[in-house]
């Protein structure tokens, strides 16, 4: 078994095999059930339950980004 080649600064090969599978999934025609299924969980019984780890997650957060509102 070899050792891992340090990569130095980032990780080229654990993001191409993220890309990878984003770009898999994108073209696997599951993205609309599972945005609908998401759509159905805020809305449903885990619906407080997310929303309250949204306000958690703002706290820690140093507002919108301006860039997509210009």
């Amino acid at each position: 078994m070899t050792t891992p080649q340090n990569e130095g600064e980032g990780n080229r090969s654990a993001a191409k095999q993220y890309n990878d599978a984003q770009k898999k999934f994108a073209d696997s025609g599951k993205v609309g059930p599972a945005a609908t299924d998401a759509v159905k969980a805020v809305d449903g019984a885990e619906g407080s339950e997310l929303r309250h780890a949204e306000e958690i997650g703002k706290r820690h957060s140093r507002g919108e980004d301006p860039q997509p509102k210009k």
